[in-house]
Parts: C-alpha cells; sequence; structure tokens
C-alpha cells in the first residue's frame, strides 16, 4: 500500500506521543485544522476537504471546526460551507513573529542583498513548521517577476532547498526524526530520491557553506540556502533562501557569486545580533 504524501501536522503516532498522558490529543487535532488551511485557500476549506488535509475522520472535522468557530479561530460562510481562518489566529501569528528578534536584524540585510541581486530575487528567512518551512521573513529585488511566497508561506521541508538547509544544520536528534518522518510519509522510491537530495545538501553545506538546488523543489525554480543557528539561546534554528526562476538564475551564478553572499549575509546577521 502506498503510503500518504503531506505536509500537515504530525499525528500522535508519528510523534511518538501517543502513549504520553501529558499529550492532550484533542489539542493536537485542533491545530491541525489550524494548520491545514494555506494562503492559496482564499475560497475557504469545507469539512471535507480538512478531513482529506488532515486524515481526521469527518465527525472528528465537525466538532473541531465547530468548535474553533465558537471560539472565533474560524469563520464559517453560509453560502459556500467553507470555513476561513479568523482573526485571533492572526493575532497568534504576529505574538510570534514579535518574539523573533533575529527577523528585524536580517530583515536589513536580507533588502540589501536583494537590491544587489537585480530583478527577480526573493531571500527568505523561515523555520520549521512540523514537516514544513514557514517564511518567517521576505525581502525582494526590484522588478515584476518574481516567486509568489511571502511572510506565512509554508513549503516542503524535505524538498525544499531552504529545508533542507535547516535539516543539514539542526542537531543530530532532530535530524533524525525528520528523516524518520520522510521514511514513513512516501513510497520507498520517492523517500530514498529525498533522502539522498538531503544527503546532497548536507555535503555541499559541509564542503562550501551552502546548498545549491537547480530544479529540484520546482523544474523551473533554483536556489541557494544556508542554515542559520542563532547566537540567542531562545531563538529556534532557522535557514536562509536565496531563490528565483531559473533563467534568472543560471547554476553557475549561484555557484559563483550568491552562494557566497548568502553565507556573508548570515554572518553578517549573526554578528549584529
Amino acid at each position: 500500500m502506498r503510503k500518504r504524501v503531506t505536509e500537515t501536522a504530525a499525528t500522535p503516532e508519528e510523534t511518538g506521543y501517543e502513549n504520553d498522558r501529558q499529550f492532550v490529543t484533542a489539542l493536537n487535532r485542533g491545530l491541525q485544522i489550524l494548520r491545514a488551511f494555506r494562503p492559496t485557500d482564499k475560497a475557504g476549506l469545507g469539512n471535507s476537504e480538512l478531513a482529506e488535509r488532515t486524515g481526521l475522520p469527518n465527525s472528528t472535522v465537525s466538532r473541531l471546526t465547530f468548535t474553533l468557530l465558537k471560539s472565533g479561530y474560524l469563520v464559517y460562510d453560509e453560502a459556500t460551507g467553507r470555513y476561513r481562518m479568523g482573526v485571533p489566529v492572526l493575532s497568534l501569528g504576529y505574538a510570534c513573529l514579535a518574539g523573533l528578534h533575529v527577523r528585524e536584524t536580517a530583515q536589513v540585510y536580507m533588502q540589501q542583498l536583494a537590491n544587489e541581486c537585480g530583478d527577480g530575487i526573493l531571500l527568505a528567512l523561515g523555520g520549521r513548521d512540523d514537516m514544513t518551512i514557514t517564511y518567517i521573513a521576505c525581502a525582494r529585488s526590484t522588478g515584476v517577476i518574481s516567486l509568489q511566497l511571502s511572510v506565512g508561506s509554508r513549503i516542503s521541508l524535505a524538498r525544499s532547498a531552504m529545508g533542507r538547509a535547516y535539516i543539514a544544520g539542526t542537531s543530530e536528534a532532530e535530524r533524525a526524526e525528520i528523516l524518520d518522518r520522510v521514511k514513513d510519509r512516501y513510497a520507498p522510491d520517492q523517500a530514498q530520491e529525498i533522502l539522498e537530495g538531503i544527503e546532497d545538501a548536507a555535503e555541499q553545506i559541509r564542503t562550501k557553506g551552502f546548498y545549491t538546488s537547480v530544479g529540484a523543489w520546482q523544474k523551473d525554480v533554483n536556489a541557494v540556502s544556508v542554515p542559520f543557528r542563532s547566537q540567542q539561546p531562545d531563538t529556534p534554528m532557522l535557514a536562509f533562501n536565496l531563490g528565483g526562476y531559473a533563467y534568472s538564475l543560471p547554476k553557475e551564478r549561484l555557484e559563483n557569486e550568491l552562494g557566497p553572499k548568502l553565507v556573508e549575509l548570515a554572518r553578517k546577521v549573526s554578528r549584529a545580533e
């Protein structure tokens, strides 16, 4: 049987908490519902779509959406029968960003580098959210065309350049947990390909300080990424990414110019904290 492929929140079984008496399963499931929403879901999601994305039974989803609706975390459109996130969710996000002081420091250097790089460049700083990477800061170069991602966007932890840089830079224990999750979530042949990509990223970062991704996440998108561990003990593990469409970011430019610049950016941010 083919293993499920998803970027939504982990089940208690996946995290190993299913037998922990301190673990509140109902709370975890409610958070799974909220995590199922994506920036592209402008029309909202119905219970059936939420059930598909989370893997939860329809009856459970119905109870959770009712509770989240009454708490204000979801709003309901009577005409479409779909839910959207409520304003209280936004307040949680801003509270999180306000606590990440490195974000403000990084933003200045990111914009400077984006301006230097020319049209079509997107610089981002992100951190782990289960099996995804969430953008916490972005900077764009001038120009009309760039990747349509922004603060709050989520991309794959295991398949994106930023995610693989994060995995390369994190602790051995967390890396092992992520690799186990990859093996569990993907079919064997796909999992093997992803694991080889993760190992390639780790080797590149060991040897040259950055990871070059050429069409690995999307065939027409290239990027360079570096892990970033803050000197501040209360700041989580993060990663920087510089990406854009392949026609403006050929491999030679990433390797010879932009990769080293991104490494230097990470050093500047670390020194400025």
